[in-house]
């Protein structure tokens, strides 16, 4: 059964945090609140967490996992990234934006997608986020919590908690997100290529 934390969404408080960061290192699986919706993250080197986050949201290898950054400098050490992406990615980081880019010699081939060697990489906007990348000091390997079936993202901490209490280790309540994912571009090609159209706004990037 799934330990449950009310984090306040501005000021978070340490010792949460701290616990958090704890079960993740111990190989758990959280839900945690973004800047757009609620997203399920693990360590990158928790291949068992891996694992269970596809299972949990229904799908298989060709779905992109995305790894969620502290900031440009983070997101850098996974992705081969030009002169022409660090400037978008400057000017609409950190936002509610998935980047999909190649990924470097580091990043291991389990986190990638299978055929195109690429990943999906995201800075947020949210202190709870951000405060626990800091104390974890490494990206959290993440994908948006949506459940097969359903129409939307999953954005109340008790609903989580409600449907995925005995599949997860923690919840982590900072009141509701938004109920729509990041908008997520491809970076991979000469011009940035929308696929799918969700929070952020396309204007940017000439979508």
């Amino acid at each position: 059964m799934s330990q449950f934390f009310s984090i306040h969404a501005e000021n978070p408080q340490a010792r949460l945090i701290n616990q958090a960061v704890e079960i993740l290192n111990k190989g758990g699986v959280i839900a945690y609140p973004t800047d757009s919706s609620y997203a399920l993250g693990c360590i990158i080197g928790n291949k068992e967490g891996q694992s269970r986050i596809r299972s949990i949201r229904g799908v298989d290898e060709t779905h992109h996992f995305t790894l969620v950054c502290r900031n440009l400098a983070e997101l850098a050490t996974y992705a081969q990234v030009d002169n022409v992406q660090f400037r978008l990615l400057k000017a609409n980081t950190p936002g509610k934006y998935t980047f999909v880019l190649k990924a470097t010699r580091e990043v291991p081939r389990r986190l990638q997608h299978p055929k195109r060697s690429t990943l999906g990489l995201r800075v947020p906007e949210h202190a709870v986020t951000q405060a626990l990348l800091t104390e974890l000091n490494q990206p959290l390997l993440s994908m948006t919590l949506s459940l097969k079936d359903d129409p939307e993202p999953l954005n109340e901490a008790w609903s989580i908690r409600e449907r995925l209490e005995h599949q997860l280790d923690l919840v982590i309540d900072a009141g509701s997100c938004s109920a729509i994912p990041t908008t997520v571009i491809d970076l991979t090609t000469d011009n940035p290529q929308l696929i799918r159209h969700g929070s952020g706004d396309l204007a940017p990037f000439g979508l």
